[in-house]
């Protein structure tokens, strides 16, 4: 029996940034149909919708950058739904594995909003950018405590609008939930042990208000939603 009482430091798989093959693109593929049937890309089409109010096509494009973007099927989410609201946007999707990078160009030769970068978030060259926005969609769960504390001090240091993290709530029904699933429609050995291992690295809700706690910030909206997924706005200072 898992324990769900804590955070999981289990690595997962696609915590290999050497992975790469044929393996690794059916994966994504999974994670994409995944995000799709279970709202992962709603649960941030809903934040950007509540962010972007009386936003107009004449203020210019807006600036993304996408963290952890793997087979970069949210950019393209993205995109299709400001194509329908006549928005602009510029979307830099950031990845720290070759594959993945390669694999987010293919598959987005008609979003030229849209590019893709091989780049460590950490260093100093990156951290000087500036954005409109940050996203984290999926990618914070695959980071300790101590971890996540810098990185949302320096997203809330890159951005003018704030930042969005959609990720897991680690719940039992959610962790019994996904390993069914995956199984049921023979899932790729990746998405079957990847799937429910990060539901035991996500997050409760205390948990994420301790992490924003310990990284000063609080100006933030924390909402539940379907399935199993927190969403995080976090707001600029006085803004």
């Amino acid at each position: 029996m898992p324990d769900f009482s804590r955070r999981s430091n289990q690595p997962e798989l696609m915590d290999d940034l050497s992975l790469e093959g044929a393996a690794l693109a059916r994966n994504l593929e999974e994670l994409e149909v995944i995000n799709r049937l279970l709202g992962g890309n709603q649960v941030v089409l809903d934040a950007l919708h509540q962010l972007l109010k009386g936003r107009r096509p004449e203020d210019g494009p807006l600036q993304i950058v996408d963290l952890g973007t793997g087979g970069g099927d949210l950019p393209r989410t993205i995109v299709k739904w400001a194509r329908k609201r006549g928005l602009a946007v510029q979307i830099t999707g950031i990845d720290a594995n070759p594959f993945m990078i390669g694999f987010s160009q293919q598959k987005a030769k008609d979003f030229p909003e849209i590019t893709f970068e091989l780049a460590d978030l950490w260093s100093p060259e990156f951290q000087a950018r500036q954005f409109d926005l940050a996203i984290c969609s999926l990618f914070c769960h695959h980071f300790s405590a101590d971890e996540l504390i810098p990185l949302f001090r320096q997203m809330h240091r890159q951005t003018r609008m704030g930042f969005i993290i959609n990720d897991l709530h680690r719940h039992p029904l959610a962790y019994y939930s996904i390993q069914f699933l995956t199984w049921l429609f023979r899932g790729s050995y990746l998405v079957r042990h990847d799937a429910p291992l990060s539901v035991l690295r996500a997050f409760s809700r205390r948990e994420l208000q301790d992490l924003l706690s310990s990284s000063g910030l609080t100006r933030y909206q924390l909402k539940w939603k379907w399935a199993f997924r927190f969403q995080l706005i976090v707001f600029p200072n006085g803004g």
